[in-house]
């Protein structure tokens, strides 16, 4: 009897802890393709390699709408200002085949010397949704600098989970990369 409640009481723990740990509405969703274009149009893609000394874990597709990245944010500004700030058209710098906005002329040359240093992981992309094997949209409030890298996340609650392991996440995030970055190389 009191092995067949310790079965019965295993079966329920584990289905609590799975349920738990199901996807909610604040979670970043797997990216659906809907265009018959191999290239979805909020992400642009480099026809080149780019130089690994440029760049840091941000290879080809950057997270971009309307053919600007991470949402017009300035990246250069979450290290100097420690805070997302709207960058300006005005200050618009194309790399990788996206164009990035900075809030001055300072900023925009300090990315456009050194892209690798400023860009986001995984092609601005949801750091999370990354290190669960696949991609998601960002929002540019949702954010964390780790060892000198700029994550990026879906949600300030997405920011949160992954903030619960960020070691982890980083390493599952690294070894998932190329293979959602070449879901959208089709």
């Amino acid at each position: 009897m009191k092995r067949r409640y310790f079965v019965l009481s295993s079966i329920s723990f584990g289905l609590v802890i799975g349920c738990a740990s199901l996807q909610t509405k604040d979670s970043p969703q797997p990216s659906v393709e809907l265009s018959t274009d191999p290239v979805p149009p909020a992400v642009a893609v480099s026809p080149n390699k780019t130089d690994e000394s440029q760049i840091a874990n941000v290879t080809e597709p950057i997270f971009a709408e309307n053919g600007v990245a991470i949402r017009g944010t300035d990246p250069v500004a979450y290290f100097q200002v420690g805070k997302p700030v709207q960058g300006n058209k005005q200050f618009t710098h194309n790399w990788m085949g996206v164009n990035w906005w900075f809030s001055s002329a300072k900023n925009r040359d300090l990315f456009a010397a050194n892209p690798g240093k400023y860009a986001p992981q995984y092609g601005g992309f949801c750091a999370f949704a990354v290190a669960n094997g696949y991609t998601a949209p960002i929002v540019p409030e949702a954010w964390s600098i780790v060892e000198g890298r700029l994550y990026l996340n879906f949600s300030l609650r997405v920011r949160d989970r992954w903030e619960r392991d960020i070691p982890g996440n980083i390493a599952s995030a690294n070894e998932n990369w190329p293979a959602a970055a070449a879901n959208f190389r089709g």
